[in-house]
C-alpha cells in the first residue's frame, strides 16, 4: 500500500487523528532567519515561534531555515511544504507515556548554503526579517580554544576573502557561504547595503555567555576584514545579541518513531524530529527592533540570563556527566539506566545538594531542589535513548564548564566538595579504564574519545600509585585546582575507594 507523504496538500487529513496536533495557520511572511536548520531547533525555536503566533495572531513569523554541512534537510523539508512532526517521547521513573505527534507548520522555507547562499543573503538583507537564530553547535563558531575567532579556519577564510567586495557592492551570483560566521557577517553587509534597519541576532547552542561570544566573535572578524570600519559601526548601532538558555532534549530519530510517528498521523514524514515533552527557553530581553511574542508561548524573558545558565550547567549537565562516568564504570549503558541505580541517585542528588545547590542564586520563578528533582527524572526518560558514552565523551572540555566551576566556589568557601571529588574520581577510573583497554559496556570494549586522548593516555600510564595526581597536573583541564592540595587528596580519597 503507497502512503501519502505529509504536504499542505495532505495534511487535513490528519486533523481529526487522535494523537495528532496540527497548526491552527501557517505564517503569512518570513520573520525569523535561522542558521543551522538541525533537529534542535525544529523541535524547540520553532515549536515556540509557532505557539506564539497562536497565541497572539501575529503571521510575521515564519522561518527561513539554513542547514549548515548538507542539504540532506531541505530534501526532507522542502517536499514536504516546510512541514514536519515533532514525536514527544514521555516516561520516567512511572513508566512510558503514550506517544503525542505535532505538526508544526513554522518554517517557510529551507535552504543549504551550498546551491542557495543568494537567496539566504536576501533573506539576512530582507526589511521584513527581523530576528536571525544560531544553533550551528559549538564547532560551528569556529573558535580557537581561548574563545576568539579562528581566522586561519579555512572555510571561515573563505568567506573573509569574499567580503571586502560585498561591503561595497551584492554580487548576483555571490560565492557559496561555507561557515555560520562567514555567512552571517556576510548577511550583515547585504543588510547595510540595503538599508533594511537593525537586526536582533540570537544565538541558542551551549556556549557560556553564547550572546557576548557571538558579538565578539563578529567583532572579531570584521577588525581583520580591510574596509570593515563602517560596517563595525553600523553593527554596534543597529544589531543587538542577546543571550539565551535552551534545553530540551532531543534524540536522534529511528526508524522505530518513524514507524510510530506514520501508525499515529497516517502520512510519511521524511523530516520527523523527536523530543521529550520538557521544554525550556529563557532569552534576555535585548532586542534590536520586532521579536514573537515568546513569552506567550512559555519562554522566559529576563534581564541575565547568567542565574539560569549557571543552574542548567552545574545542576544539569554537571549531574549528566557525572551519571555518564559512574554508570559506565558500573555496565549501564543508558542514562537512564543509571539514574536507576540507587548508589548513582544518591551520588547525583549528593552532588547537587552539598556541592552545587550552595554555589547557586535561584533565578526568580525557579525552585531549585524541585528542578533537582525534574532533571532525574527526565534523565530517567528512556525515549530519550541518550547512551552514558554518548555523554562520556569530551570530558576534557565538558568538566571545566560543568562541575570545576562549583569545585572553585565551593574551595573559596572553606567547604570540602566531597560529591564532585567522587565524580572526578569516576571519571579518571573511567579515562585510566578506557585508555588501558579493560572498559566494557554493554558487551563492547569502549575506546578513550576525547579531544586531548593522548594526554590521557600518557597520564594514566605507569605506576598506578601516582595515577590521579599525574591526571590532575594537567593543568589544561584543571588550571588552578592542579596547586590545590586539599583538592589532590578529596580526589585521590575518592579514587582510592573506588567510589561508585
Amino acid at each position: 500500500m503507497i502512503i501519502d507523504r505529509l504536504t499542505a496538500r495532505t495534511l487535513d487529513s490528519t486533523r481529526a487523528m487522535p494523537g495528532v496536533r496540527v497548526p491552527v495557520a501557517r505564517p503569512a511572511a518570513t520573520g525569523i532567519v535561522h542558521l543551522g536548520l538541525g533537529a534542535f531547533h525544529r523541535a524547540h525555536q520553532a515549536v515556540l515561534t509557532e505557539d506564539a503566533a497562536e497565541a497572539t495572531g501575529d503571521d510575521r513569523w515564519g522561518i527561513h531555515g539554513v542547514t549548515q554541512r548538507s542539504a540532506r534537510v531541505v530534501a526532507q523539508l522542502a517536499p514536504q511544504d516546510g512541514l514536519y512532526g515533532v514525536l514527544s517521547l514521555g516516561g520516567g521513573t512511572d513508566g512510558p507515556a503514550a506517544p503525542l505527534l505535532r505538526v508544526v507548520g513554522a518554517v517557510q522555507e529551507a535552504s543549504y548554503p551550498g546551491v542557495d547562499t543568494a537567496r539566504v543573503l536576501a533573506a539576512l538583507a530582507a526589511p521584513t526579517t527581523h530576528v536571525v537564530t544560531l544553533t550551528v553547535t559549538e564547532k560551528g563558531y569556529r573558535r580557537t580554544a581561548d574563545g576568539r575567532a579562528d581566522l586561519a579556519d579555512s572555510d571561515l577564510a573563505a568567506d573573509l576573502a569574499v567580503l571586502p567586495e560585498e561591503l561595497l557592492r551584492a554580487p548576483r551570483d555571490p560565492r557559496a557561504a561555507r561557515s555560520p560566521i562567514g555567512l552571517l557577517v556576510r548577511g550583515l553587509a547585504r543588510r547595510r547595503l540595503a538599508d533594511a534597519g537593525p537586526l536582533t541576532v540570537m544565538s541558542c547552542d551551549n556556549l557560556v555567555g553564547n550572546g557576548p561570544a557571538l558579538a565578539g566573535l563578529v567583532t572579531e572578524v570584521l577588525a581583520a576584514t580591510p574596509g570593515a570600519a563602517g560596517l563595525r559601526r553600523w553593527v554596534d548601532e543597529q544589531v543587538t545579541f542577546p543571550a539565551t538558555m535552551v534545553d530540551r532534549i532531543v534524540p536522534a530519530t529511528t526508524t522505530e518513531h518513524r514507524s510510530t510517528a506514520r501508525g499515529l498521523l497516517g502520512l510519511v514524514d521524511e523530516g520527523l524530529v523527536v523530543a521529550e515533552p520538557y521544554l525550556q527557553w529563557v532569552i534576555q530581553d535585548d532586542f534590536a527592533g520586532p521579536r514573537p511574542a515568546w513569552e506567550r508561548a512559555g519562554a522566559t524573558l529576563t534581564d541575565d540570563v547568567t542565574p539560569y545558565e549557571r543552574a542548567k550547567l552545574r545542576v544539569l549537565n554537571a549531574t549528566h556527566s557525572t551519571l555518564a562516568y559512574a554508570g559506565a564504570l558500573r555496565g549501564h549503558a543508558t542514562i537512564a539506566e543509571a539514574v536507576l541505580d540507587p548508589d548513582l541517585a544518591a551520588l547525583a542528588r549528593a552532588l547537587v545538594d552539598e556541592d552545587v545547590l550552595p554555589t547557586l542564586v535561584a533565578p526568580e520563578g525557579l525552585d531549585l531542589a524541585q528542578y533537582r528533582e525534574e532533571v532525574l527524572e527526565r534523565f530517567a526518560n528512556p525515549a530519550t535513548g541518550h547512551t552514558t558514552l554518548q555523554v562520556a565523551m569530551d570530558g576534557t572540555e565538558k568538566l571545566p564548564i560543568r562541575l570545576l566551576g562549583t569545585v572553585r566556589d565551593r574551595l573559596a568557601a572553606g567547604a570540602n566538595p566531597a560529591a564532585s571529588a567522587r565524580a572526578v574520581a569516576a571519571w579518571i577510573h573511567f579515562v585510566a579504564a578506557a585508555a588501558q583497554g579493560t572498559l566494557e559496556v554493554a558487551g563492547r570494549a569502549v575506546p578513550l574519545e576525547d579531544p586531548n586522548a593522548d594526554a590521557l593516555a600518557a597520564a594514566v600510564a605507569g605506576s598506578p600509585a601516582g595515577l590521579v595526581d599525574r591526571v590532575l597536573d594537567l593543568t589544561a583541564v584543571f588550571g588552578d585546582l592542579s596547586d590545590d592540595d586539599g583538592w589532590r587528596a578529596a580526589v585521590r580519597d575518592a579514587f582510592d575507594r573506588g567510589e561508585p
